[in-house]
């Protein structure tokens, strides 16, 4: 048994969009998570919840209301529309988008974990040698935090390439455009291919541990340990 050309395909497309996925998370999840970290603003618990809200809520539910606001209703397809872009549901890039909010609070929440282990301290000694706030950011917080923005980026990734529902309300199941692995595996288990299933599934079980085994193994983990809260 080895695996097909679809099969290959959508490895490459779910790892295409594991990596822009990620790429983005760090870029917007850093800067939220330092601010969650430091501000003591009443908007932090809403903002918290926000974030949060894809641990708890199921997949098809965030799926369908993004479906419905980006859609040719929604306000935001309303607004492509107007601008003369495509709507995002059934492409590649709403499948980003989709993404990026169901995999934010497993960025998210383990680098603004990392940021509050640092204490205010350090951050305080260097502002008394006059580093300027972006200086203590970029040279102070960011290095202390590298462990939990590894750790984030890690889980990012990996919860990235094993979601379903959410990819299947958003992407539909478009070979070589919105297809990923998930999808394939549910497609071999409807035509009752189950070896075929079964070997990609192993793949994905396989990955799914030597992910979580290289997380534990770290000597600190407090960060994974947050983020699975």
């Amino acid at each position: 048994m080895t695996l097909t050309p679809t099969d290959w395909a959508t490895i490459a497309l779910t790892l295409r969009l594991a990596c822009i996925v990620t790429l983005l998370l760090l870029l917007v999840g850093i800067p939220l998570a330092w601010w969650l970290a430091r501000t003591h603003s009443f908007l932090k618990g809403p903002i918290s919840a926000l974030v949060a809200l894809p641990l708890i809520l199921p997949p098809t539910v965030i799926g369908f209301y993004l479906l419905l606001l980006l859609g040719p209703n929604g306000p935001v397809g309303k607004l492509m529309q107007q601008l003369g872009l495509d709507l995002l549901p059934f492409t590649f890039e709403g499948l980003v988008v989709a993404s990026l909010i169901y995999s934010l609070p497993f960025v998210v929440q383990p680098i603004q974990n990392a940021f509050e282990s640092i204490g205010i301290r350090p951050l305080e000694v260097a502002a008394t040698l006059r580093a300027s706030p972006w200086e203590r950011f970029f040279y102070i917080a960011l290095p202390l935090a590298k462990p939990g923005i590894l750790t984030a980026a890690v889980l990012g990734f990996a919860h990235t390439i094993g979601e379903f529902g959410i990819v299947l309300m958003i992407g539909g199941n478009i070979p070589e455009e919105t297809r990923v692995i998930s999808l394939q595996i549910y497609d071999h288990v409807e035509t009752l291919n189950y070896s075929q299933a079964h070997y990609l599934s192993g793949i994905m079980l396989l990955f799914s541990f030597v992910v979580l085994l290289i997380l534990y193994s770290r000597p600190n983990n407090h960060s994974l340990k947050y983020g699975a809260n």
